[in-house]
């Protein structure tokens, strides 16, 4: 999985923090995951505890996208076979498949590949029928992956938002708000060009909290924000977006709202959530406790300014070590959830980068960290994180100077500290583990 493994994994904490990352990241892979929670019986598929009787449906249509959109078509394929009549999904990993196409798009920043890719999409869902089975395959990722421009905008006032949002360390709740306001599919727009069909979303959540309304946007989630709710986004942040003409021309009435709770074309729609950041983390603590390890969970739900939330997680790993407290050593701290950058240098890197670089400044010896995207890819570049330990920064004011620029990503280079995997097929955002020796 590790590009230099052997390199990477220079001391015993370092080893086994990969191992635990590995782990992870296994265990989140979608035929894994497909394979424990979704099951054909006869005619009847099972979904978690739902059970969705197939002679009561004439065909079964796979559609949706994300990151890992294709390998969970893939698995569904697996699962179901000839059962499946059609199907197309969106992502930036392609996979070979039989029955469900797999299409190009981009991420993070949408583009008109995607827009292509996306409209195939939306005529699968509108050809839905009553008696159609619509299995709506939305994974992290997909809100960049499947972009539907409202009539009144163009895809470059789309990428101009995108990227001012992330630019200006928007959490995902908030950057979502703008993207379902300017969208003809997110914020439970897909469900509603279904309907009256019955629609099971498969999610595979990268967001804190899994809320299906923020998972890629929505698509198959009743949306309780609204256009005020999405100006006032861009008002927190200050930004002079190119979507704000469309978003007051909604909040003066002019544009409808995206269906929210109680909307009749939720009434065939259920959403299951198969894997999210506890996939990971029971699965890395499994494997620190093989290792002889107390493993504590710290949290699934970490997020806010990288560096800033590095800093916490080195403190509780300095009381573990010093003290025993909440965990006696040799321990791992694990956590997950999506930490954010705001971006005011030059440089190159995202947030795990940020983190691990920002914990290295400050760790002492015998503790080694690894912080990943569990799908490969740290923001925009070809890192999945960083794995550090005391030994990373030997100047630092260079380092500090490199957070600065936010270019964690060279320094980490130079310091042969960068974790990278390739794509790794899922993504259930954000894996950090803390080895304490």
């Amino acid at each position: 999985m590790f590009v230099d493994r052997d390199r990477l994994a220079a001391t015993p904490a370092r080893e086994t923090a990969l191992d635990c990352v590995e782990a992870g990241v296994a265990a989140a892979r979608p035929a894994a995951v497909v394979d424990d929670r979704v099951a054909l019986d006869g005619d009847l598929l099972r979904v978690d505890d739902a059970e969705y009787d197939l002679t009561s449906h004439d065909e079964v249509v796979v559609l949706g996208g994300g990151k890992a959109a294709g390998q969970v078509a893939a698995a569904l394929e697996a699962v179901l076979g000839d059962r499946i009549a059609d199907g197309a999904v969106v992502t930036d990993d392609p996979v070979e498949t039989e029955r469900v196409d797999v299409l190009a798009g981009d991420h993070p920043v949408p583009s008109e590949q995607g827009v292509e890719s996306t409209r195939t999409v939306r005529e699968l869902a509108a050809a839905a029928e009553e008696d159609t089975l619509v299995l709506a395959v939305v994974t992290g990722g997909a809100s960049a992956l499947l972009p539907a421009p409202t009539a009144d905008l163009d895809l470059a006032a789309l990428r101009g938002s995108t990227r001012d949002l992330l630019d200006a360390g928007a959490e995902i709740d908030a950057v979502n708000a703008v993207r379902k306001h300017c969208s003809a599919l997110k914020g439970g727009r897909l469900a509603a060009q279904a309907a009256p069909a019955t629609v099971v979303g498969l999610l595979f959540s990268d967001v804190v909290g899994d809320d299906p309304a923020v998972v890629g946007s929505g698509p198959t989630a009743p949306d309780d924000t609204t256009f005020a709710d999405a100006v006032a986004v861009l008002d927190r942040y200050d930004l002079d977006s190119p979507v704000r003409d469309h978003l007051e021309r909604g909040v003066d009435g002019d544009l409808s709202e995206t269906p929210g709770s109680g909307a009749a074309v939720f009434d065939r729609v259920e959403n299951h959530v198969l894997a999210n950041a506890w996939t990971a983390l029971d699965a890395a603590r499994e494997r620190a406790e093989e290792r002889g390890y107390e493993a504590l969970v710290l949290s699934s739900r970490v997020r806010g300014e990288a560096r800033e939330s590095a800093t916490t997680h080195v403190a509780v790993a300095e009381e573990v070590a010093t003290t025993g407290t909440p965990v006696e050593p040799p321990a791992v701290l694990l956590s997950g959830g999506e930490t954010t950058v705001t971006v005011r240098g030059d440089g190159e890197g995202g947030p795990n980068q940020e983190f691990a670089l920002s914990a290295a400044l400050d760790l002492d010896a015998d503790v080694a960290v690894a912080s990943v995207d569990t799908d490969g890819r740290d923001g925009s570049t070809d890192a999945a994180g960083g794995l550090v330990d005391a030994s990373t920064v030997s100047d630092d004011a260079a380092a500090r100077d490199a957070l600065a620029d936010n270019d964690a990503y060279s320094f980490l280079d130079a310091a042969g500290a960068l974790v990278r995997t390739g794509r790794t097929g899922t993504n259930v955002n954000d894996l950090r583990v803390f080895v304490v020796e």
